[in-house]
């Protein structure tokens, strides 16, 4: 049996971002036995999808935890694998190869490797773009759209209204850049002509109660939701707005009709949301971003498909 190996690490993001070259790969290897190394909040999720046959969480030892580094290079030799893809494609991950053993199959950057990423001009498209062609010269041909309907939570017992729209106020708390302030997602939801939802982690509880302090019929949903409940959500949503953050990704890929915001510290060519629904609107900086310009974006999104 042919042995694969996948490697995908994060961010949530780029995890989702990466559902489409997760089934290509499948779809071409469909006997193979496929194993995903990447970190433990990303598990339950890539267990739960049709992809893989086997989830390693190790995938990001720090490099001065020597017993950890050397499990897991044990690890990766044993697995006897006969191809990687290297979907990081990061120096941390190049030197994985080593780990491996030189002779296996490699597709990514890392020097010497045998099917290499050759665009020099790689690191300036679109990750989806990066790794549709990645794969092409690795010989992958076949790039079916990822099937998701085995995402899917059960948000019954949440207390959502039967209309209503998501916001996504965090981001990075190490990248502030990234998030439009919470007073004007608090703005935005006040005069919504439906309810909101505010989504995110424990982390943005702050952030909603200031959406709250000026909306009082939201719903505080920030962590409370599974990624299958983020998208049962958003295939449910009227609409979204989010921050450049992995839930407005994972929103956007479920049909959403989404509006994502963008600063100066990323880049949306490089790294936008997608969805058939999907729209950015990027200003910098992105704190002055007018809610009424928010507001004329909403109005301009293509709808739901």
């Amino acid at each position: 049996m042919t042995r694969i190996l996948v490697i995908r690490l994060g961010s949530f993001g780029d995890f989702v971002q990466s559902f489409g070259p997760f089934a290509a790969i499948r779809a071409w290897h469909p006997e193979a036995r496929i194993t995903l190394l990447t970190t433990p909040p990303y598990a339950e999720l890539a267990r739960s999808s049709p992809w893989f046959d086997e989830v390693w969480t190790e995938g990001r030892p720090a490099w001065i935890d020597l017993p950890a580094v050397l499990r897991l290079a044990r690890r990766l030799r044993g697995g006897r694998f006969d191809r990687v893809y290297d979907l990081q494609t990061s120096p941390r991950t190049a030197k994985y190869r080593w780990m491996v053993g030189r002779a296996v199959e490699w597709s990514g950057v890392a020097p010497g490797c045998s099917h290499p990423h050759s665009n020099p001009h790689r690191n300036a498209m679109h990750t989806l773009e990066r790794q549709r062609e990645q794969l092409e010269m690795a010989g992958i041909t076949r790039f079916p759209a990822p099937e998701l309907g085995w995402l899917e939570g059960d948000v019954g017992h949440l207390g959502v209204p039967d209309r209503f729209a998501l916001l996504v106020p965090g981001a990075s708390p190490h990248r502030p850049g990234k998030r439009w302030p919470a007073e004007r997602f608090a703005a935005l939801a006040a005069g919504a002509d439906l309810p909101v939802v505010v989504l995110g982690g424990p982390a943005e509880n702050a952030l909603a109660a200031t959406i709250l302090a000026a909306a009082p019929a939201a719903l505080d949903l920030t962590g409370r939701t599974s990624f299958p409940d983020i998208a049962a959500l958003g295939r449910r949503a009227a609409w979204a707005v989010g921050n450049d953050t992995g839930p407005t990704h994972l929103v956007a890929v479920t049909g959403c009709p989404t509006l994502a915001l963008f600063g100066a510290e990323s880049d949306p060519a490089r790294c936008a949301p997608r969805g058939p629904a999907t729209q950015v609107l990027r200003h910098l900086p992105l704190a002055d971003l007018p809610v009424e310009a928010v507001k004329a974006a909403l109005a301009a999104l293509p709808a739901r498909v």
